[in-house]
């Protein structure tokens, strides 16, 4: 998915209106743990906690500009994706109504009503929410927000475009992957830049449809996405999200749970920053790849904060959540 600069420049100003750059380091402790300078991008730090705000304000901004009789949106999410929405229509003054799956997250499900979404709890998984949200949306005439979409990247572009003029040329830069926007942001502004950097994707071992489907070069579903690591819980990957991973990602990583898990502690204990499962799952793959990164300069995105108490309770004990 190419990412023009006119485009890009036009997201930033979206993203500026409501909040600064978020930071990114170097930091020296977590680089003598890798072996290599290691440059976290710190989308934590973003007014809901992740960096998919950056894309619900940009989508949300042209559908008031070109659409304006649209009274509001519906959309899916374990999480962040929702929570993006609910804070972008808020501030545009747009009904928002979001589907999670059973069992979802307290503290995220929290979190988006208190920035004013109607939370519906339908499915036994991401997917199964996904299809309600696309039902709900035709029954209350609602537009239902894809959670892959061109407005949505151009939106979490604007982080990789911070990171790449902060950090310069990295070597190699590691991101989770759940629906691929993140991911896809990081390709479009590499090659709008001319970078030689590598872009690789990292997902859950119990989670593995963007892998395989990477591997395949096309869209393959799983049955399951049981990982606690909610923010990569996908098993339908989206085709256009897949296509822009295969023509411009280097690899993806699998990893396990227990890595993961391990990552977030790391990062708490290098960083003294608080790690979601996902944005810690970026280190996860860089730390399943330190040989290969002996000594150079690497980026990882810690993508989110938006941890629950019961599942840091647990990695804190030096444990792996249930899924």
């Amino acid at each position: 998915m190419p990412i023009t600069a006119t485009d890009l420049d036009a997201a930033t100003a979206v993203v500026r209106r409501h909040f600064p750059a978020t930071p990114q380091f170097a930091w020296p402790l977590l680089g003598e743990h890798v072996g290599a300078t290691v440059w976290v991008k710190h989308e934590n730090q973003t007014p809901t906690g992740a960096f998919k705000v950056r894309g619900g304000l940009v989508y949300v901004d042209r559908l008031k500009r070109e659409r304006p009789d649209v009274a509001g949106i519906v959309s899916a999410t374990r999480g962040n994706h929702g929570q993006s929405l609910a804070y972008a229509g808020a501030a545009a003054g747009l009904r928002v109504v979001i589907v999670v799956p059973e069992g979802n997250s307290p503290d995220k499900n929290a979190a988006m009503s208190g920035f004013g979404a109607e939370l519906v709890v339908h499915g036994a998984d991401f997917q199964e929410s996904r299809e309600h949200a696309a039902r709900l949306g035709e029954e209350l005439g609602l537009e239902t927000v894809p959670s892959f979409h061109a407005d949505l990247v151009v939106g979490v572009a604007t982080y990789a475009k911070e990171l790449f003029e902060a950090a310069g040329a990295l070597d190699k830069v590691y991101v989770g992957v759940g629906m691929g926007s993140g991911i896809a942001g990081l390709v479009g502004v590499r090659d709008l830049l001319g970078l030689p950097t590598e872009v690789i994707g990292v997902v859950a071992e119990q989670a593995p449809a963007t892998a395989l489907s990477f591997a395949a070069g096309s869209v393959v579903t799983t049955e399951r996405a049981a990982t606690f690591v909610d923010g990569v819980a996908c098993r339908t990957p989206d085709p256009e999200a897949v296509a822009t991973m295969v023509a411009g990602a280097d690899h993806i990583v699998r990893v396990g749970e227990d890595d993961t898990a391990e990552a977030m502690r790391v990062l708490l204990r290098t960083t003294h920053q608080l790690p979601e499962p996902a944005g810690a799952i970026a280190l996860a793959g860089l730390l399943a790849e330190r040989d290969a990164v002996a000594g150079g300069r690497v980026g990882v995105i810690l993508s989110g904060g938006n941890c629950d108490t019961s599942i840091l309770t647990e990695v804190l004990a030096g444990r792996t959540p249930a899924a």
